[in-house]
């Protein structure tokens, strides 16, 4: 067994592709610390559980959420078309001005514990247009460092993610103790509201895998996950935070209409009733490009 080799847990009928992060040993068994391919989970297995999966296998797993990837997407597309089209209707009563317009979508700070999702979502923010910044930092150190980051880039939407998982024998799923990353995702969201607390200021998505999404919004998370606990797909915090630096600032984004479109849906990811913070401009001039 290789570090990031492929693998999936014999116990689960290798149900989900992991990436090996780290192999070490505890109490003279070797375990192998996992995260998932596509989604946001962490676990540890025994060596002896994990099998070797070769690509044909790892794709065969992988293809219905990458179908599911392609269809957020195209939803997504046209969502944001509908978005521009009538903002644009609005702002020029009708089409009656001979200008045209600018966008100024909001920045994004995207934090994440997992470099190569980090790479990931990069590339998906591109595509769509969003104005990002992304570091990876490991989640433990998060609450120290994510403040400092925040008041360094002045982002209008943060996103702290990375890995995250429940675990039964260490507690029910009301003890924020049984998550394995949930309380630093909390640590750090209540440290950023003390500096800001206006919800509709800094727009903040927290949580992973399985976490304690209770906790995170009572934190001060406009949005989070996950409401039952359940796998989140790496790139659910680009739709949900993209859709909202594409909303205009004179709009609220409605919950329903941020989540139904994400990969996982309200199972997933939930939250509070948030305002938009994409603002548009004129005249525009093609030529000075």
């Amino acid at each position: 067994m290789n570090k990031n080799e492929i693998v999936g847990r014999k116990s689960y009928q290798c149900d989900i592709p992991f990436r090996v992060i780290q192999i070490y040993e505890n109490n003279g068994q070797r375990y192998a610390l996992l995260y998932g391919e596509d989604i946001r989970l962490i676990a540890d297995a025994p060596i002896d559980d994990l099998l070797p999966l070769d690509g044909n296998k790892t794709q065969q797993l992988l293809a219905p959420l990458r179908s599911l990837e392609e269809q957020s997407f195209q939803l997504f597309r046209q969502d944001f078309k509908v978005i521009k089209e009538r903002q644009e209707y609005k702002s020029t009563s009708g089409y009656n001005s001979e200008y045209q317009l600018f966008h100024m979508p909001g920045k994004v700070l995207h934090v994440d514990g997992d470099p190569a999702y980090l790479k990931k979502c990069l590339t998906l923010y591109k595509e769509i247009g969003v104005p990002v910044v992304g570091v990876y930092c490991d989640e433990k150190e998060m609450p120290l460092k994510v403040p400092r980051w925040v008041e360094e880039f002045r982002p209008d939407i943060l996103v702290i993610t990375g890995h995250d998982a429940y675990s039964k024998h260490k507690g029910k799923k009301t003890d924020i103790n049984a998550y394995r990353h949930s309380k630093n995702f909390v640590a750090t969201v209540k440290k950023i509201r003390q500096k800001h607390p206006n919800l509709d200021q800094l727009i903040i998505f927290a949580g992973a895998c399985q976490s304690h999404f209770e906790s995170l919004i009572n934190a001060g998370a406009n949005f989070a996950s996950s409401p039952l606990r359940v796998n989140i797909h790496a790139l659910d915090p680009v739709y949900i935070v993209s859709k909202l630096s594409y909303t205009p600032f004179t709009e609220r984004a409605h919950v329903w209409d941020l989540i139904r479109n994400t990969i996982t849906g309200e199972k997933g990811i939930g939250g509070i009733e948030t305002k938009g913070v994409l603002r548009m401009g004129m005249p525009y001039h093609p030529k000075n490009e």
